[in-house]
């Protein structure tokens, strides 16, 4: 298996999102689902097999994906419960995983093993993200209809219960609607020159970051200067 090691990445602390405004409830029969770490049944066995081996490391497990064509890929994102993990973590969660995975062998095809960070527009896979990331702009996607639309982009406000909360950014005026948790089939942060800046500080503070080696730091964002 061959290992790719992603970005680091870390998680600043971020004020609450404003919650102000009319708040709408939606009401739908969905099958519940406690997290969005992996979704396909194969996707569940794997995340069955190398989440406790992570999880013993001192890592979480944020989201398993095994993504099928001409070459296979398994991709796993993890961090430490802090947000952060450097690429010598990556390689440590590697071997261990695929230790593991020898021995249960629960992928048929050869594949290629992908260990990485979440990235800054990082997947939110569990309750906890939609706190931890609250005040920064996400696209939300939901299993079923509600109120005749699957996808909400917002700023997120935090949670309430089991539901996700977030200020939608195409109404006429601020209104901040309540998403069951377990009603969602995808979720993730919008890159944005804020979330840049706040995941960039976070660095700095942790001493990933050392602009003295640096002349000019510059943001792009889809291939443009910002």
């Amino acid at each position: 298996m061959l290992l790719e090691s992603g970005a680091l990445a870390s998680t600043p602390k971020v004020p609450p999102g404003n919650t102000n405004g009319p708040r709408a409830r939606f009401f739908v029969l969905e099958e519940t689902m406690t997290d969005l770490i992996a979704k396909a049944a194969l996707d569940r066995r794997i995340a069955e097999i190398v989440g406790p081996v992570i999880e013993d490391l001192g890592f979480e497990l944020v989201r398993v994906r095994l993504m099928t064509g001409k070459e296979s890929t398994l991709q796993i994102m993890a961090q430490r419960p802090d947000g952060t993990i450097e690429v010598d973590d990556c390689g440590e969660i590697s071997t261990a995983v695929s230790a593991v995975l020898d021995v249960e062998d629960p992928i048929v095809e050869a594949y290629t093993l992908e260990v990485s960070s979440p990235g800054i527009d990082r997947p939110l896979t569990r309750l906890k993200d939609f706190d931890q990331w609250a005040g920064y702009v996400a696209k939300i996607e939901t299993t079923e209809l509600i109120d005749g639309r699957r996808r909400f982009k917002g700023t997120l406000a935090g949670t309430e219960g089991d539901e996700v909360l977030i200020t939608l950014d195409d109404q006429a005026e601020e209104i901040t609607i309540g998403l069951r948790f377990d009603w969602l089939s995808d979720a993730k942060l919008v890159l944005t020159d804020e979330l840049i800046r706040e995941v960039l500080r976070g660095r700095k503070d942790a001493g990933q970051i050392d602009e003295a080696q640096f002349d000019e730091v510059e943001t792009i964002i889809d291939g443009d200067e910002e």
